[in-house]
């Protein structure tokens, strides 16, 4: 309620003030996504747009992984700054889901010590006193001192903390999910109760803001109650996957922007090639409208537009592939069909997330003739109430999060990525991963902590013997080594649990890439 008052008075009043969100990784995504949306929200009211948002690596970051750049706080206080020359009044949201990155770390102390233009907001979904203590390079602060500082002046309003501990992950460590959700939840639950109030001109209230947050509940039912479409989803995207073979998203308007987002994530996740997965937005960069606009000139990986999906995914197209259409009742059915009948042209494998107002006849009608042309149809319908209330394309775009993200983690699960719940796969680019590594080996293992990272070091330099220049090196260096390095903790752990050499490790994974049946043939 009181970041939806201090957002209030910054749309009432918007000149030399903003609103400003950063994260890195799905946070800084989200941070995106989630400024596009309320920004697109104020001009509907004919109100000024005061969101901006930052992401660690810049806007590649929204597309690819750019990992190192988490670690540099300096980077994050440099980033802020540009976001907020000439301000006055700053509400800065720094997201965090484990309350760990060093680059929001150093944004939140930056705005401790100007307390006169910016107000800090931490969001995150760990218990404070679990916030990182471990020592930021060049830095007199950790996460954790930031926290406890910001839990000082959160007595006074000064500063506010907004962390409810949702639990573990499905997936263990893979806060794109849960967290994920988290954060689009409670930032959009308070912006919509600040656009409602100076609509309407009527206070915000603790009873206005749970109606907000019951919408997403709502949210929940209706998608989970298609638990079999989003099975025959997962099992089709899982066989593309174990055949080598690839996943795209072709979507339109803010719920293509999920598909691009979902996509942009299983590499770092799952340690997956940037084509295993894939989106393509109707209009792209003119419609993600990001702050450097097109990216093209940064590679393949960077074309996200249905043209570029037609002119270089297109004729390569085979049946071993997956394609799913993501799309509301209000886009342009014709469209939507055309597009359905190029793919069906190359392949059966055709699927569609659709979502519809209940009641709308039309709709349903003209979505008969795309239906036909897919393999199966996720229809997600909508209640006339979620129209009125206004909170319907919120509702929307949680949904398709909550369905690609499925079908993406089923899908990666489904071809072996994850070991006893655990990405097993996951690329150690920067410190929090490094770390994240070492302790999920210990636990898999349950070898010494010491004897854990001996592992890791070797599958990182690919050696059977480590210098003393590898062993005393930082973790800077070693991560930065392991950017040219694949299948790190999964080589590391065979090796733990098999005490084979990294050759003998190497060739075994090459024949079963799948660890827990690597390591299942060597206890037979």
């Amino acid at each position: 309620m009181e970041v939806a008052k201090r957002v209030e008075v910054i749309i009432k009043d918007p000149q030399e003030s903003c609103v400003v969100m950063s994260g890195c990784g799905t946070s800084g995504r989200l941070a995106f996504l989630i400024s596009s949306g309320s920004n697109k929200a104020l001009s509907q009211l004919n109100q000024s747009e005061v969101y901006s948002y930052i992401i660690a690596g810049g806007d590649r970051a929204l597309l690819s992984s750019q990992e190192a750049p988490e670690d540099d706080p300096r980077l994050g206080v440099l980033s802020l700054k540009k976001v907020c020359e000439g301000k006055k009044r700053v509400l800065f949201i720094g997201i965090s889901c484990g309350l760990s990155a060093p680059f929001v770390a150093g944004q939140l102390d930056f705005c401790l010590q100007h307390p006169e233009v910016y107000t800090p907001v931490l969001v995150g979904f760990n218990p404070a006193h679990q916030a990182r203590d471990e020592p930021i390079q060049d830095c007199t602060f950790t996460f954790h001192s930031v926290v406890q500082r910001m839990q000082e002046l959160a007595k006074s309003q000064k500063a506010f903390l907004i962390n409810p501990a949702v639990g573990p992950e499905a997936i263990s460590g893979s806060s794109r999910m849960k967290g994920g959700s988290a954060t689009k939840i409670l930032l959009e639950v308070a912006f919509s109760a600040a656009h409602a109030a100076t609509s309407s001109n009527t206070p915000i209230t603790h009873n206005g803001v749970l109606q907000h947050m019951m919408a997403y509940e709502r949210t929940l039912a209706v998608t989970y109650s298609q638990t079999d479409g989003i099975t025959t989803l997962v099992e089709a995207a899982g066989e593309s996957l174990r055949c080598s073979r690839h996943v795209y998203y072709l979507g339109w308007g803010s719920l293509a922007l999920l598909g691009l987002i979902d996509a942009s994530e299983c590499r770092p996740t799952f340690g997956a090639d940037y084509e295993d997965v894939r989106g393509f937005i109707r209009g792209g960069y003119r419609e993600l409208n990001n702050n450097d606009g097109p990216l093209t000139s940064l590679g393949p990986k960077f074309s996200i537009a249905h043209e570029d999906f037609l002119h270089l995914i297109l004729p390569c197209l085979t049946d071993k592939d997956t394609v799913l259409l993501i799309y509301t009742h209000s886009d342009d059915a014709t469209e939507v069909g055309n597009m359905a009948r190029r793919v069906r042209e190359k392949t059966p494998n055709l699927h569609a997330v659709y979502h519809q107002a209940d009641g709308d006849t039309a709709a349903s009608l003209q979505q008969d003739d795309i239906k036909k042309l897919c393999l199966s149809t996720l229809k997600i319908t909508w209640p006339q109430e979620a129209l009125v209330s206004g909170t319907l394309q919120h509702m929307r775009e949680l949904s398709t999060k909550l369905v690609l993200n499925a079908v993406s983690t089923g899908a990666h699960v489904l071809k072996g990525k994850i070991y006893q719940n655990h990405m097993i796969d996951l690329q150690v680019t920067n410190t929090k991963l490094y770390r994240r590594a070492t302790r999920l080996l210990q636990k898999l293992s349950a070898c010494p902590e010491e004897k854990c990272e001996e592992a890791l070091l070797k599958a990182i330099y690919r050696v059977d013997m480590l210098t003393l220049e590898m062993t005393s090196s930082d973790i800077t260096t070693h991560t930065c080594f392991a950017r040219n390095s694949t299948k790190v903790v999964p080589l590391a752990l065979v090796i733990l649990l098999t005490g084979w050499s990294l050759v003998e490790a190497e060739s075994h994974l090459k024949q079963q890439p799948i660890v827990r049946e690597a390591v299942a043939q060597w206890m037979w």
